[in-house]
């Protein structure tokens, strides 16, 4: 089976699925003749057939266009939930303790603990590999966060912890953009169960840098071997590896599946290691060029306004 990256581009009649095949794009529909496969989504939601179908199909790429010449798209348009871990690496997790002058909490498994998990929209918090993301007037204190993603290939509901990997279509890169300064709610007393809101802290336009394409899982047959780095203006913040996660990503399929059906297409970001700028005293400006790099995976840059 010949190797390939899934992609959405903007074609000449709008978003089309994409295989990268080398330094090719070549249309998906086009290359398999098979009506369903213009959209990723579409794709994803026949990942059983489909992930065969592509792979024979990349064998022979036949009228792609380069990548320089190709302008990538958030790679699925559009998850119907992206699902995002909190303090999932026990360094992340103990540098946000510190910060808020708290004591760094035991290791969540001790304490017979789930993993939990916070939402972003759907569709209005995506961006695109090369977008510019508008920071100004939205937040003051705008932070960085590096995050394996996973795509959901198959429904999923109640999902053995040995069979979870089995319902990833794939791995792609994701920018957990956060607001600090939203997150808790002014003139609310701090002691109060309504002082968080996930919602301005985690959920604006353009909150959730992804791409800038999908690795096939078949290609990454362990997520929890992967290094991943981020830099801001080519000075690195973060560098860490997928092994230092709390909870694995079996771990965290196989507990949103107990609790809501996962559906193809769908997003999980596994969450995020020590570096960011809120422990640090830094965050983002106009003007600032992020990127992100995850082993096996490749690169994901954004600029921000």
């Amino acid at each position: 089976m010949a190797s390939y990256r899934l992609v959405t581009y903007a074609g000449a009649d709008g978003p089309r699925a994409g295989l990268l095949i080398g330094d090719e794009v070549c249309d998906a529909e086009k290359l398999t003749g098979h009506a369903a496969d213009r959209s990723v989504l579409a794709i994803l939601q026949d990942w059983g057939a489909a992930r065969d179908r592509l792979a024979k199909a990349a064998a022979s790429p036949a009228g792609g266009q380069t990548l320089a010449e190709t302008k990538l798209l958030a790679p699925v348009l559009w998850p119907s939930a992206i699902y995002c871990a909190g303090a999932n690496y026990a360094d992340h997790a103990a540098e946000m303790a510190r910060a808020s002058g708290r004591t760094p909490e035991p290791d969540p498994h001790t304490l017979g603990l789930k993993p939990w998990h916070f939402l972003k929209a759907g569709r209005s918090t995506l961006a695109a590999h090369g977008d510019t993301v508008q920071i100004t007037g939205v937040s003051k204190t705008m932070d960085w966060e590096i995050e394996l993603a996973a795509v959901i290939g198959f429904a999923a509901k109640d999902v053995p912890l040995a069979k979870a990997l089995d319902y990833v279509a794939g791995y792609t890169i994701a920018n957990d953009l956060s607001a600090r300064d939203l997150g808790r709610r002014p003139h609310v007393p701090d002691a109060a169960p309504f002082k968080f809101d996930w919602v301005a802290h985690k959920n604006f336009d353009g909150s959730c840098p992804l791409g800038p394409w999908i690795v096939p899982s078949r290609d990454i047959p362990d997520p929890q071997q992967l290094g991943l780095k981020l830099w801001v203006n080519d000075v690195i913040k973060q560098e860490s590896h997928t092994s230092q996660m709390i909870f694995t990503l079996a771990e965290q399929i196989a507990h949103l599946s107990s609790r809501i059906t996962l559906q193809p297409g769908d997003v999980i970001l596994t969450g995020t290691p020590a570096g960011v700028g809120a422990a640090r005293g830094e965050f983002l400006k106009s003007g600032d060029v992020v990127k992100l790099w995850i082993e096996k995976i490749g690169a994901l840059m954004n600029r921000m306004a």
